[in-house]
């Protein structure tokens, strides 16, 4: 299976305070991926920022902006916006990105399978709200992009298939090394892997420290990747040197060049997910 690239370049957390690297404003956020799709990626999972206070925000004109700027260099990227619950728990804020259409619709939203803590925060998904956004996911025909941060949530998933609110192929990130959720080590991803449901097709992230030897796992286990500063600002887990995206990234090929694995294509991809072939047609068909 050639290497899926899933890359996670802003995120919530990382500020110009904490480094300086990070991609906040959409002209930023449009050149860093730009750049990310130079040196090879399949898909990009985007945040956006409020410009003036670099705080995230669920805006679809901010959305806009950046689609319409990545889609003019990359039509057939694909491209997933972020439905977090982190900062936002009103239904249709967290739903106003999935309302774009055309050129500028999303083919994949996150969605994140269960409630659960961070360092200092708490994501808050209550039943009622994963399945709201799956059901308006699959009217509008954009594909979920499952987050499963424990094994629990992948059972979750498999619940949402038996409702008919999730259709195969899917796709999941895996998501270990957060302090209240999976760890990151083998057992953990080995029993995740082997949870998933029938043609699902996955990623594995590593928070902080962790990033580094979850994508490695990935990489030579047959799995994809996420990578990029929003789940890791480090470059080395001595953190004495800042990251940069694309130094990341080139790290990630790096490994991929070493386990013979090639890079998948969006194309590919795309097909496998049964989305659109992008270049003006984006989601899944409806």
């Amino acid at each position: 299976m050639d290497l899926i690239i899933n890359y996670a370049p802003t995120g919530m957390i990382p500020t110009k305070e904490m480094t300086p690297h990070v991609p906040v404003t959409v002209s930023e956020i449009i050149e860093d991926v730009q750049r990310a799709t130079e040196i090879g990626i399949t898909m990009v999972h985007l945040h956006a920022r409020d410009e003036k206070t670099g705080e995230p925000t669920y805006k679809s004109d901010v959305y806009t902006r950046i689609i319409s700027g990545i889609r003019a260099f990359a039509p057939e990227l694909i491209i997933c916006v972020s439905l977090s619950g982190r900062n936002f728990k009103e239904f249709e804020h967290r739903a106003e990105v999935l309302q774009l259409d055309g050129d500028l619709k999303p083919d994949m939203g996150s969605l994140t399978l269960s409630s659960l803590n961070f360092n200092r925060i708490a994501s808050i998904n209550s039943p009622e709200m994963i399945q709201s956004l799956a059901r308006e996911m699959k009217e509008k025909g954009i594909l979920a992009e499952l987050e499963a941060f424990d094994a629990g949530m992948i059972n979750y998933a498999k619940y949402l298939e038996s409702k008919d609110l999730l259709q195969p192929p899917h796709y999941f990130n895996l998501l270990l090394g957060n302090i209240a959720c999976a760890q990151a080590d083998l057992l953990h991803t080995g029993l995740m892997v082997r949870d998933l449901p029938s043609h699902s097709y996955w990623s594995l992230a590593g928070i902080g420290n962790t990033q580094l030897m979850m994508n490695s796992i990935a990489i030579a286990s047959g799995g994809g990747v996420r990578v990029g500063l929003e789940d890791n600002i480090w470059f080395d887990t001595q953190r004495t040197k800042l990251a940069t995206n694309h130094s990341l990234l080139e790290r990630v090929h790096g490994l991929a060049t070493a386990n013979e694995r090639k890079l998948m294509t969006p194309a590919k991809l795309r097909g496998l997910l049964n989305l659109q072939k992008g270049f003006g047609d984006y989601g899944r068909p409806n």
